[in-house]
């Protein structure tokens, strides 16, 4: 089969050969997985980078997250068993952890469900416990994880503004169902923020970002407002000044989905059943920006790293669409 490897860390459009490989071999409780569709995220960066807080041996193939068919035809989702991660023709993963498909949704979709909204809808409701009416300030809103999180936002029944960086990016904020859209290149977050809440501020924040949005986030967030640490796309982890708050009176609330897997699966199967359900009902979509061929997963990867692509880029193996 083909797969792309990585034989030494660096940049993804580097260090990314595409190869021809054995096919994996499933150990006791995993199954093989024929790949119909691979979600590019920002992980799978770090992964090439070496920055990654699991750092598989070299060579290694990148790719978290599949919409793939098992050998009996069923449509799943699934985390590929690393080393050998999604950007392949087959993969193996846990049978345990398999979950099916949403009919809604094609197989690039459907792949661009799972550890973004799930990471979405954990954050939004079990950490942060937002509430109908709230204002949720949403960074990288035109990314994969953020326009997850603000349709989510709006499902939930909260107001959702959304900060972006150049005016494409907040069009498609816009269409993403934000009330309000922020261009960080040429609008001051802060001000804008108080001036949208009647000076109260954002009562959820969640940050994918780090560095610069982190630290414009508490600075417009609401009395017991709750700041969620999701990620650290700038490339700067944060250090945050607890004199601050304690001072304000809010919560920085950290949030590592991947977790849940292990300390409370059921809880994740529980909340793909409401995320397939939000799908039916057409509330959510996973926003497909692009469905590239195989040959180009590497380029995917490495725009997703530098940040200039908007929802998600999905790779589509050979035979892999429906």
């Amino acid at each position: 089969m083909q797969a792309w490897r990585v034989h030494r860390n660096g940049e993804p459009g580097e260090v990314m050969k595409l190869e021809e490989a054995d096919l994996p071999v499933p150990a006791e409780g995993q199954v093989l997985l024929k790949v119909r569709a691979a979600n590019v995220n920002f992980p799978d960066a770090l992964l090439c980078r070496g920055q990654y807080q699991v750092r598989p041996p070299l060579p290694f193939t990148p790719g978290v997250e599949v919409c793939g068919e098992t050998e009996d035809g069923r449509r799943v989702l699934a985390t590929p068993a690393l080393p050998r991660g999604g950007f392949a023709e087959y993969v193996v993963a846990d049978e345990a952890a398999l979950l099916p498909a949403p009919d809604a949704l094609d197989d690039a979709e459907a792949a661009a469900l799972h550890i973004g909204y799930q990471t979405g809808w954990f954050g939004l409701h079990r950490r942060a416990r937002l509430q109908p009416g709230e204002t949720l300030l949403v960074h990288a809103a035109a990314g994969g994880v953020g326009s997850a999180a603000v349709q989510l936002g709006k499902a939930a029944g909260a107001t959702v503004i959304g900060v972006v960086g150049g005016a494409a990016k907040a069009a498609t904020a816009r269409e993403l169902g934000c009330d309000l859209v922020i261009d960080r290149h040429s609008e001051d977050i802060v001000a804008s923020v108080k001036e949208a809440t009647g000076g109260r501020g954002a009562d959820v924040v969640y940050d994918p970002v780090g560095g610069d949005a982190y630290a414009k986030s508490v600075k417009c967030i609401a009395f017991e407002g709750r700041v969620l640490v999701v990620g650290f796309a700038s490339g700067t982890i944060p250090a945050p000044g607890l004199n601050h708050a304690l001072v304000k009176n809010y919560s920085v609330v950290g949030l590592h989905w991947g977790l849940y897997n292990t300390h409370d699966p059921a809880a994740v199967r529980a909340c793909h059943d409401e995320l397939a359900a939000l799908a039916a009902q057409g509330i959510v979509k996973p926003l497909v920006s692009e469905r590239v061929p195989m040959a180009g997963a590497a380029e995917a990867v490495q725009r997703v790293a530098d940040g200039t692509s908007t929802g998600r880029i999905v790779v589509l193996p050979p035979g892999g669409t429906r």
